[in-house]
């Protein structure tokens, strides 16, 4: 991303990325007694995402102006991000929440959590609330737990449920993504019966790119036609993995101009985009 404005400059009248995330590799290495399930991967951000708009209120409420279809604005992440800041710091602001929505549900990607804390990043700057990074990781993580990444703000080695993080050097890279016309329920894929929870978990030192592989992406791929046809399509060209609990897949190439090279040849009934790796999240300044 270019021309960004600097710390100090983002005001009510910017507009606030939410980028998308990639996992380079997922495994599930275990299994907590409250059945969340113990994980490890490396979440790589990508310069491809939502946009979000701000405009206060005086009257103290959280409306979001263009509610996704089929989703309650009371129940978007987005709103009860903004209004578990109210609750947590006492603000008395309002705001009105625009989204450019360009990340698909159920995806992988992350969209509607790098929306929550994108919404985390610049409230707290908007309405001058002073949390740190890790008080708003810490309330991300009531939210959903890819949250606490996007605060986070880096490239990131993860455990636990996804809420510990390390910072990791990723080089650069391009990643093609492709998007199966399906929406992947996250609860589907992880309480599934022929899930595997036993991969021997790593040491976060011992990490290389191209490491790995992705758990879920079994499960997916057999209860959901169009992951695999996708998936079969990519790796027929280039290396390709799933990303998170799916639907998405992806390739990292080292240009833009290798990547765009198999973008080309992609059949006129799916749908997929190029980004770049980022090294920091474009609102990683706005908190300390």
């Amino acid at each position: 991303m270019t021309d960004l404005p600097t710390s100090s400059e983002w005001t009510w009248q910017s507009a606030y990325p939410a980028p998308a995330k990639l996992n380079l590799f997922l495994h599930v290495v275990g299994r907590r007694d409250d059945g969340y399930h113990l994980l490890q991967t490396v979440f790589r951000l990508v310069d491809h995402g939502d946009t979000l708009h701000f405009s206060p209120r005086s009257d103290g409420r959280v409306v979001l102006l263009n509610p996704l279809p089929g989703v309650p604005a009371e129940s978007d992440l987005t709103v009860r991000a903004a209004r578990l800041l109210q609750a947590e710091t006492g603000c008395r602001g309002g705001v009105d929440i625009r989204i450019e929505k360009r990340l698909p549900m159920g995806g992988g990607l992350g969209g509607g959590s790098s929306d929550a804390a994108s919404v985390l990043l610049a409230l707290n700057h908007l309405w001058q609330l002073g949390l740190t990074r890790q008080r708003l990781q810490e309330i991300g993580l009531g939210l959903g737990a890819d949250v606490p990444v996007f605060v986070f703000g880096r490239n990131a080695f993860a455990e636990g449920v996804g809420e510990a993080l390390l910072p990791v050097e990723v080089p650069p890279a391009w990643y093609l993504v492709l998007e199966p016309p399906v929406q992947v329920p996250t609860v589907a894929i992880f309480g599934a019966p022929e899930l595997r929870r036993d991969t021997a978990p790593i040491a976060a030192a011992d990490w290389r790119p191209g490491f790995g592989a992705n758990d879920l992406q079994e499960v997916a791929v057999s209860r959901f036609v169009e992951v695999g046809r996708h998936l079969h399509w990519l790796n027929a060209r280039v290396p390709a993995r799933m990303t998170g609990s799916g639907a998405c897949v992806f390739a990292e190439l080292p240009t833009r101009e290798a990547a765009a090279e198999i973008l080309a040849g992609l059949p006129p009934q799916m749908r997929g985009w190029l980004a770049p790796g980022l090294e920091k999240h474009p609102l990683h300044g706005l908190a300390s």
